[in-house]
């Protein structure tokens, strides 16, 4: 079964210069490289500093994805806020830009309660052009999405899927046995460390971060996992894993999408300004995450 949305997203880095403009060279370049690993984009998630870029440079972001975008990239536009009616205009200027989808968490100023979270995203999936996919967040939003509301959602016929990035097992598995049968419905884990073994249970893709790093190893374990070569893509799972280590341990969010970037800079594809409030890292940091990197490199 081929379904519209499926395979590698990921959540790109939102490249910046030192004024904070986005680097719009930059993203032509990581799009570029996205595109010969067939991996699309989901553009100003969590990983893209969303919460923090101003609607004009959230629009310069997504025009840039979209005019770089080839014939077998979808972009994905993330939708992180919580005033609905710039929500709701911001992301009908996205779809006019061609996005291929609209990827939203909830609002997460206020809990919100079950019937809230269904009014919010029926508003979106009933006034835009594009699918809206649902994005569950709990690390940052602080409130999980019912799994019954999702599966009454999933039956609109303007939204799409569910992007999962909630670090339970056994939610994982029920997301993936419910909707790996629907042909209208797609299923994406957000867990990095859980790729390979949502893809082998029949998630229909996976979102991984350190994608923006290394998205050949990603196009490498989708391969095998579609080709039923399930000892390579654990393999590939490993290697992208130990990626993964060198920018996120013993970090927070925050500093580790830093270090996301200095490892970035150090295959010259941008940068590493962060979006205020978020910081770069020390020259020192930057430095030995450099030399780990290299060295890690070198033994594969």
């Amino acid at each position: 079964m081929t379904k519209n949305f499926s395979g590698v997203v990921v959540p790109m880095i939102t490249p910046l210069l030192n004024d904070l403009r986005v680097d719009t060279a930059a993203v032509k370049r990581i799009m570029k490289l996205f595109s010969a690993h067939s991996i699309s984009p989901l553009v100003l998630g969590t990983t893209g500093e969303s919460s923090s870029v101003s609607r004009k440079e959230s629009l310069r972001c997504i025009r840039a994805a979209c005019r770089a975008k080839s014939g077998t990239q979808k972009v994905y536009a993330g939708l992180v806020g919580n005033e609905l009616s710039e929500l709701l205009d911001r992301s009908k200027m996205y779809a006019d830009m061609g996005v291929d989808a609209v990827v939203s968490t909830l609002p997460s100023y206020y809990p919100l309660s079950a019937d809230q979270m269904r009014s919010f995203y029926l508003t979106l999936a009933d006034s835009l052009s594009v699918p809206v996919l649902m994005y569950n967040i709990k690390a940052t939003t602080q409130m999980s999405l019912p799994l019954d509301l999702v599966a009454e959602l999933s039956q609109h016929p303007n939204i799409a899927g569910l992007k999962d990035s909630e670090r339970d097992p056994a939610r994982l598995n029920e997301c993936i046995q419910k909707y790996k049968n629907r042909s209208d419905f797609s299923f994406f884990c957000g867990w990095g460390a859980q790729g390979a073994n949502s893809l082998i249970l029949g998630a229909d893709g996976i979102v991984p971060s350190t994608g923006n790093v290394v998205p050949e190893m990603y196009y490498k374990l989708y391969k095998a996992v579609l080709a039923g070569d399930t000892a390579a893509a654990l393999h590939y799972q490993q290697q992208t894993d130990r990626v993964a280590e060198l920018y996120q341990k013993g970090r927070n969010l925050g500093s580790s999408l830093a270090a996301l970037k200095v490892l970035m800079k150090a295959r010259s594809l941008c940068g590493t300004t962060m979006m205020p409030p978020l910081t770069a890292l020390s020259a020192a940091e930057e430095k030995s995450i450099t030399e780990q990197f290299n060295k890690l490199e070198r033994n594969e």
